[in-house]
């Protein structure tokens, strides 16, 4: 059980580590786009924006996803990557279908994808949320035919 919690620990410490570059690559693209075109944008430009932000936070987590299917996969646990691939799936998301289940000997590693895919998406939702306020901001600030409040993202 020892070497379960530790290789899951790795494999934690290492999705944590991408998503925190996702984030970052994310916000610094979002925030040199807004330093770059400071005045209020058209609808097209608020969704072309939240778009990239949602897009390369899927592409996170599903980066992710990938990784523990891969760990599977080294444990001999499946024979097929797309079937590590929706178990794997199934686990970060937290669904728990149990049509797919792994060996009793590791088992373990269910609950730690899911409580990983529970944490990362909470914090694609948080980056996807600061997105929006600032859509709202820049938006509120066009129909006021103001510029926007200070305060937004910067570098």
């Amino acid at each position: 059980m020892l070497l379960h919690l530790l290789i899951g620990l790795v494999m934690l410490v290492l999705c944590l580590s991408l998503q925190a570059v996702f984030v970052t690559v994310c916000l610094r693209r979002y925030a040199r786009f807004r330093i770059a075109y400071p005045s209020p944008g058209s609808r097209r430009l608020d969704f072309m924006l939240l778009s990239m932000v949602m897009l390369l936070m899927l592409l996170g987590n599903f980066v992710q996803i990938a990784i523990w299917a891969g760990l599977f996969m080294l444990l001999g646990e499946f024979d097929e990557f797309t079937t590590a691939l929706y178990h794997s799936g199934v686990n970060y998301a937290g669904l728990g279908y149990g049509d797919i289940v792994m060996s009793e000997r590791w088992r373990l590693f269910g609950p730690l994808e899911a409580a990983n895919g529970i944490m990362m998406f909470g914090l694609s939702t948080a980056v996807m949320t600061a997105g929006v306020m600032d859509v709202v901001k820049y938006s509120n600030a066009r129909l006021k035919g103001s510029e926007p409040p200070a305060g937004g993202y910067s570098e």
